[in-house]
């Protein structure tokens, strides 16, 4: 049990870091620069997608979806909120000082691109047959067509 929260604060952790890296980018190299400022955003929450979707490949193959999908959406929302809510202070800023557009639009691109990452790397290792379904049913398969057949005496 111990092992799944240090996993899910890992992980949490990483995508916050991601953020901190973008807001140290934009705030170094493109302070004034509205369309550089969006530009690093949008990049940022295509990383963080990447990421998730790398995670959810690897993490399909070993375990069931009722493993992997509570901790990768807790990781997620715990790095959304650190984000959201914390990394404004890394900039400089609070988290409410572009407006609650600005805010709410962060938390629609966060929440997007966590989702489509996160469907993206099921999707590929389900494709691939390299899910935890496919490999039970493949290693079921070759069990049963691997055993001698019974005979059945009368």
């Amino acid at each position: 049990m111990r092992q799944r929260w240090v996993r899910i604060v890992w992980l949490a952790a990483a995508l916050f870091a991601i953020n901190v890296i973008a807001r140290l980018v934009i705030r170094i190299g493109f302070h004034d620069n509205d369309t550089a400022e969006n530009r690093v955003s949008i990049i940022m929450f295509a990383v963080i997608g990447i990421v998730l979707a790398i995670v959810t490949f690897v993490r399909a193959q070993r375990v069931p979806p009722s493993t992997w999908l509570p901790e990768l959406g807790a990781a997620a929302l715990a790095g959304m909120l650190l984000t959201i809510l914390v990394g404004p202070f890394v900039s400089g800023d609070s988290p409410f000082a572009g407006g609650a557009g600005n805010f709410f639009s962060q938390v629609w691109l966060y929440g997007g691109f966590a989702i489509v990452g996160t469907l993206l790397g099921y999707w590929i290792a389900t494709m691939l047959g390299r899910d935890y379904r496919s490999r039970s049913l493949a290693a079921f398969a070759r069990a049963k067509t691997t055993k001698p057949r019974r005979v059945v005496r009368r």
